[in-house]
């Protein structure tokens, strides 16, 4: 049997899950109070995961760096979460979901699971309704649904501009009756620093506690990583700065493989970048290009006197704005996915067309979405021949019930008013496709160790639609993993508690403390966000939106030669044994600089073009699609699964091939 053995059942896609469910083994509910799973981040998809695997009745012990599972970075989301209910009778389905979330990942995903997430998808809305998320309805009282980029249905269930958010308290409220009930143990403010195995399996992790310091042992008969992406090895993203890779690369260097590092995510819309200084990136919702028109001025003159502050683009008449994504994608325009949009801004921007200072930015504006749903709303309230002032003061109401937090949260950061002029957006990193190789029980190639969410590569492909990840993260938390774990784990009902004071937990312990020591006394003279820094600027200019052979290599040797100053040099200041934010961050960027490093290695290994993933070598020369990514499927049709050996450098590759059955592999168009 191969090691990467995706476990997917036989049969037709469409009963895949169903016979797959009839046929695992299950815990009986007395034996899984003698259980223990340990669940390390408690975003929507560790706390829905946490709260369901409590409300089984397992033992969970739930670890999370913020102070409050509220505060994970879920609850930064805006725009929605999909699903396929096709409540507004567009012709939506399970299989157009489905369709939609394999070519909008440029056919690098895997089928099965794909499906089984389509196929979930009505589910999750339904139990979070229960929960009381106060979604979007329309008039007649129904749930509202508006368009995401790269598809032609409406199926994204939304609550303003804040749905991450009020998702997230749906399942902090599951997860606090557990807590009450005693069957979740809350660890807040500790951080997962390895993974302990015995004979091969998961059996608990090493974990520090961030305000004593104390390094602790916990022991579980399995570990579900839940931990999120790894956008900020760019150091600028729209993620939280707290936001970090430490869990996910610590299960990998014991072994769980890492696939597809390569395959992140460029968000088109987002407050461009205003400085050296800034921490990180404030992204835009997706949503926003239900009703924004994307542009740049079409005469050069125009941005250069825009750049010079003598022309305001509310003075550029309609025939000298080049609304470029309707142009180029008339069938899709403003909602094509998020890789295609993101590319066609910097080709905007690189040809000299950017509208800021820094030549790093596109309009989006709402001008004519105002006069259209002003005029709409003027004939609702029987208003005739009502004024161009009344039109727009209509028009602003509709926009601001739709949009409102996120017009705001603009202009308090830009200091501009978004109702009356453009708002100015470029890409910047946003997710992360790549992340821990699963199979479809979403077990890792370490036994007993689970990866879910953002944390894994499952389900996106090269490229991932909005409002997917909330999507992922729910239906794994409470649909899959619920169900999948019990084959594991009814193999442990005999096992009982397992003991941490084993030679594989002291042997964990005392690495971690021997690497906290190391990180402390380097004593150096360069803090640990100039190292980060670096890190970042090579990311961004040799790895970010477009990618080519030399300058892969060239970010390969120059991560290599930063990781080696940083263990030379870093100041860490303060000790081990107590609240140490800098420690934490140190900790932190040293994974960075190992995982940077796979990263590009891994986009240099893969010379095509797919989703996020865009080879200046590999790209359509002529025909239609002249100036497209160009897929390479005789020679990487699979997904390239990395295993740790002791250096990025040394690690070896394997590779699961992919299959597709139920839907043609094709170039994707969205012209």
């Amino acid at each position: 049997m191969s090691i990467l053995d995706s476990k997917v059942p036989e049969g037709p896609i469409k009963d895949k899950w169903t016979k797959h469910k009839n046929d695992i083994n299950l815990v009986n509910p007395a034996n899984k109070r003698h259980i223990d799973i340990i669940v390390v981040g408690t975003g929507l998809a560790g706390g829905s995961a946490a709260a369901s695997l409590a409300e089984m009745g397992y033992n969970v012990k739930a670890f999370a760096y913020q102070d409050s599972p509220r505060r994970a970075h879920s609850i930064a989301a805006q725009g929605g979460i999909n699903a396929a209910k096709n409540y507004q009778n567009d012709g939506d389905s399970n299989y157009r979901l489905f369709y939609d979330t394999v070519k909008g990942g440029d056919y690098r995903s895997r089928e099965a699971n794909v499906y089984r997430l389509a196929e979930v998808s009505g589910n999750i809305i339904d139990q979070c309704v229960a929960q009381g998320v106060p979604f979007a309805r329309e008039y007649g009282g129904l749930l509202d649904n508006r368009s995401f980029g790269g598809v032609l249905v409406s199926r994204t269930f939304y609550a303003k501009g804040q749905t991450g958010q009020q998702l997230l308290l749906g399942a902090y409220s599951a997860m606090n009756r557990q807590i009450g009930k005693g069957k979740i143990t809350m660890y807040n403010r500790h951080e997962m620093l390895d993974l302990v195995k015995i004979d091969g399996k998961a059996r608990g992790i090493i974990a520090r506690d961030l305000v004593t310091g104390k390094i602790e042992k916990h022991s579980a008969h399995a570990v579900v990583i839940a931990s999120g992406g790894y956008g900020n090895v760019f150091f600028l993203s729209t993620n939280a700065m707290g936001s970090n890779a430490t869990a996910a690369w610590k299960i990998h260097k014991k072994g769980a493989f890492f696939a597809n590092p390569c395959y992140t995510q460029i968000h088109p819309t987002c407050i461009p970048r205003s400085g050296d200084h800034q921490s990180k990136l404030t992204l835009m919702s997706e949503s926003l290009r239900n009703d924004g028109r994307i542009w740049v001025p079409k005469h050069m003159k125009d941005v250069e006197a825009i750049r010079a502050g003598k022309l305001k683009p509310t003075e550029i008449e309609e025939e000298n704005r080049d609304y470029y994504l309707e142009r180029r994608y008339p069938a899709f325009g403003n909602l094509v996915p998020r890789d295609v949009a993101s590319r066609a801004a910097k080709e905007r921007c690189d040809a000299g067309y950017g509208v800021n200072a820094t030549g790093e930015a596109v309009y989006l504006d709402f001008k004519s979405a105002i006069n259209r749903y002003g005029n709409e709303k003027a004939h609702v309230l029987g208003i005739h021949n009502p004024s161009d002032a009344k039109i727009i003061e209509l028009g602003e109401g509709v926009i601001e019930a739709k949009y409102g937090n996120l017009f705001q949260m603009y202009e308090k950061i830009v200091d501009q008013n978004p109702y009356k002029t453009p708002m100015m957006i470029y890409p910047a990193v946003h997710y992360t496709m790549g992340g821990i190789w699963v199979d479809y029980n979403l077990m890792t190639t370490v036994p007993g160790c689970y990866a879910i969410g953002e944390a894994n590569f499952s389900d996106h492909g090269a490229n991932r639609l909005g409002a997917s990840a909330l999507m992922q993260g729910l239906a794994d938390g409470y649909f899959v993993l619920p169900y999948t774990i019990g084959d594991y784990l009814s193999n442990e009902i005999r096992t009982g508690e397992i003991p941490t004071d084993s030679k594989e937990f002291n042997d964990a312990e005392k690495e971690v403390s021997d690497r906290l020591e190391k990180l402390v006394n380097i004593k150096g003279t360069k803090s640990v966000d100039y190292f980060h820094k670096k890190l970042g600027l090579i990311m961004w200019n040799n790895a970010g939106m477009a990618r080519n052979a030399t300058e892969l290599k060239e970010a390969i040797d120059k991560i290599k030669a930063i990781r080696e100053e940083f263990w030379k040099d870093v100041r860490v200041s303060g000790s081990t044994n107590s609240f140490n934010p800098e420690l934490v961050k140190a900790g932190r960027v040293a994974d960075f600089l190992e995982l940077g490093e796979l990263f590009a290695r891994d986009a240099l290994d893969r010379n095509e073009s797919c989703g996020g993933h865009f080879r200046e070598e590999s790209v359509e020369l002529d025909g239609e699609q002249k100036g497209e990514a160009k897929r390479d499927d005789v020679n990487y049709k699979y997904v390239a699964a990395w295993e740790f050996t002791g250096e990025p450098s040394e690690a070896i590759l394997h590779k699961e091939e992919l299959e597709f059955n139920d839907i043609e592999l094709k170039q994707r168009s969205y012209k």
